[in-house]
């Protein structure tokens, strides 16, 4: 959730939605559907994205009634927390499809900097879990990579004696490697000082985001994550599932694509 400009933008989306969920517990009907929906709004106006912030809401709507006041605010701390933090909290694997749990956990142990809930947040923003999935300027798979990404970082992950896209566990890897790199990438610029570092803005975690969906060069060229709703929107959606994949909140039935949540 980074922005290079001058406006802050991207301070100003975080600063809002924390005053949105925040402004509910005062009132003691946090997370109440109908409350939220009306502070939410002010949340679309005020971040310009529109029903980019749609996972947000859906997220924090899954929290509407039963529970103290305490256990809510709680809850919202916890998901304020999970939504700026850096997603590497441990994978809860009842929010994944069971076969995908071992590669997403593996791919979110290729480097410091990205984790398993990133990848899974990752791939249901790109996919919707949906291994088939073609892409409208030729990507394949789970994790949508462009053709010569996937060709540059793709391996037999699943040795079954080829590499492609639409296997499930070679797209996942792949994802993950690239985002390895281009987390390493984010990090050198940084440390160069191509890219300055605000309180809540340009992380390596968020340049790497951008930079998978519009590509490095348009990054490198805003000095930070560009000040598009494309880019913006993007780091946003992804970081607004943090929470459900870190097990926060168990999602209800249908909200995650092949998984059945735990009655338990």
């Amino acid at each position: 959730m980074g922005s290079a400009s001058g406006d802050n933008a991207e301070g100003g989306t975080s600063t809002a939605v924390r005053n949105t969920i925040l402004a509910g517990t005062g009132c003691g009907c946090l997370l109440s559907p109908v409350a939220l929906v009306g502070t939410v709004i002010i949340v679309i106006v005020i971040g310009g994205l529109g029903v980019l912030l749609a996972p947000l809401i859906a997220l924090i709507l899954l929290f509407g009634g039963g529970g103290s006041d305490s256990d809510n605010q709680s809850t919202a701390d916890e998901v304020i927390a999970s939504l700026q933090g850096d997603g590497s909290g441990e994978l809860d694997p009842d929010t994944v499809p069971d076969d995908l749990v071992e590669p997403i956990e593996d791919a979110g142990e290729l480097c410091g900097a990205i984790g398993p809930v990133v990848i899974a947040a990752q791939i249901e923003r790109e996919s919707g879990f949906d291994a088939a999935l073609v892409g409208p300027d030729g990507e394949q798979g789970i994790s949508q990579l462009p053709p010569d990404i996937f060709t540059q970082y793709g391996e037999d992950d699943d040795d079954n004696d080829k590499v492609s896209a639409l296997d499930a566990e070679d797209s996942i890897m792949a994802q993950g490697r690239y985002m390895c790199d281009l987390a390493e990438e984010a990090q050198q610029m940084v440390d160069n000082g191509e890219i300055i570092q605000g309180e809540t803005t340009n992380s390596v975690l968020d340049l790497a985001l951008a930079a998978y969906h519009v590509g490095m060069d348009a990054v490198r060229a805003a000095k930070g994550v560009p000040n598009t709703n494309e880019a913006q929107g993007y780091v946003l959606a992804v970081r607004a599932q943090f929470a459900k994949y870190e097990g926060i909140a168990a999602p209800p039935d249908g909200a995650t694509p092949g998984v059945t949540p735990d009655a338990s």
